[in-house]
């Protein structure tokens, strides 16, 4: 599929201000042959699409991050703060030079953004950059890179990426702190506690429910709601923190986001809840894929382990090319789990925002199998190596046929490299979807999983 299926916007992407999420209107995309033949194993050829994404624009400079999505996606040159922090871990991971190399040019790059907001000057890392040139919907000219020609970073202001959201400063800060820990170099953890003391002043919320708000919108704006997700992801943060610093501070700070994380669990059902909007009320629809397993690769515990079992057995899909809206072709089949318990109840007859198409409930969320199949490594209960396997086989598979003619920066992305974010349009539940585009956070999750990293690990 290229060039139908409108923006890929990202859940994290909620909370700027500026376009709407279904304001844009996707052209026809390009479409290029790969020529050179791809390295051999699944993995190798994950790193190699990550690398692409990462120099999509070789002009620009040494100071880059990795475009998010393949263009098709109609995102531009966006690029993701989470996705690249995961490109950071990724890059790591893979325990080579040149992977170090990439991960400290991605590190630089995030300290840069940090360092060199056009506005603010409080350690805050935005939602999206864009990372090189291009012509926006209304024709308007987009000339700058990464680094705009003024020295500051350029924002991802022409979709409304503005806003700065508590689980990007928290990964962005785990990926710090990982280079810290992995070079010594005491920039990467004073950028760490900058992010740590941000979320410290801008999300710490003394609401009935505790833990940590959202984050702030474009303008600005504290957001009321607290996410399960975000907690659990500062769980690893302030424990990094804790452990690298030394300062019993982050150990308190630590503990309030688990006590959040642990009142959103639903002992009769055996799942983790998606957060609260005000504080008081747990929101009990929908229920996402996320705070199932990242809650278990953070905190581990029998008592809420469970909730890898819910995640399997209850989003568990099967797209196929006789699916209502599937995209996958003929012949073709894929396994996984989807993103919500809203999504395997989509409207199939309506299209997921404006501009998009219609959804799939059986798409399959490449993402999110990843993450469940390193969840279920972690366990490692009987039978969940199997399990793993099977989903990971199922996100390879997707690798090597789905997203094929799309490019990078207007460049052809090498045949079976990078992984989809999707196998078929998927409403999420949460106001949008995810499309069958090669996505760097899919791509950095796969390898996570192939290599039993565990992100979360303080």
């Amino acid at each position: 599929m290229t060039g139908s299926q409108g923006p890929a916007f990202s859940r994290r992407a909620l909370i700027g201000t500026g376009l709407g999420v279904g304001a844009a209107v996707l052209t026809a995309g390009g479409s290029g042959v790969a020529h050179a033949s791809a390295p051999a194993s699944p993995e190798r050829r994950a790193h190699a699409f990550l690398a692409a994404a990462m120099d999509a624009y070789p002009q620009h400079g040494p100071l880059r991050l990795a475009q998010s999505y393949t263009d098709q996606a109609g995102l531009f040159s966006t690029a993701f703060t989470y996705d690249n922090a995961l490109a950071v871990l990724a890059a790591l991971a893979s325990g080579g030079a040149d992977g170090l190399n990439r991960a400290v040019a991605l590190g630089d790059a995030l300290l840069y953004a940090q360092n060199h907001d056009p506005v603010y000057d409080d350690g805050r890392l935005r939602q999206a950059y864009n990372v090189g040139p291009y012509t926006f919907y209304d024709g308007s000219p987009q000339p700058d890179g990464f680094v705009r020609a003024d020295g500051t970073a350029n924002v991802g202001t022409q979709f409304g990426f503005t806003g700065t959201a508590v689980g990007d400063m928290a990964w962005a800060g785990i990926a710090l702190a990982a280079l810290a820990r992995r070079t010594g170099r005491t920039r990467f953890l004073d950028g760490c506690v900058r992010i740590g003391e941000w979320i410290e002043r801008v999300g710490r919320t003394d609401q009935p429910l505790g833990g940590y708000r959202f984050g702030v919108n474009g303008a600005d704006e504290r957001l009321p709601f607290s996410s399960t997700e975000h907690n659990t992801d500062l769980v690893c943060l302030f424990g990094r923190l804790a452990r690298l610093t030394g300062d019993r501070v982050w150990r308190e700070r630590r503990a309030r986001a688990a006590a959040f994380v642990e009142s959103m669990w639903e002992p009769s059902g055996g799942f983790f809840y998606t957060g609260t909007n005000d504080g008081v009320t747990v929101n009990t629809s929908p229920v996402p894929e996320d705070t199932q397993t990242w809650t278990h690769l953070a905190l581990p515990s029998r008592a809420h382990s469970r909730s890898l079992d819910w995640a399997r057995t209850e989003l568990a899909v099967l797209d196929t090319a006789d699916r209502r809206n599937s995209t996958v072709p003929a012949g073709q089949s894929y396994a996984g789990v989807t993103f919500s318990s809203a999504s395997l109840l989509a409207k199939e007859d309506a299209p997921i925002a404006d501009g998009q198409p219609r959804p799939d409930r059986d798409g399959v969320w490449f993402e999110g199998t990843a993450h469940l199949a390193l969840a279920l490594r972690e366990r490692h209960a009987p039978g969940d190596e199997a399990r793993a396997r099977r989903l990971l086989a199922s996100v390879e598979r997707a690798q090597d046929k789905l997203g094929r003619d799309q490019t990078l920066g207007g460049r052809p992305v090498a045949a079976g490299s990078g992984v989809v974010s999707a196998s078929s349009p998927l409403d999420t539940g949460f106001g949008f979807g995810y499309y069958p585009y090669r996505h760097t956070g899919a791509t950095a999750w796969y390898l996570l999983a192939a290599a039993r990293v565990n992100p979360l690990r303080a």
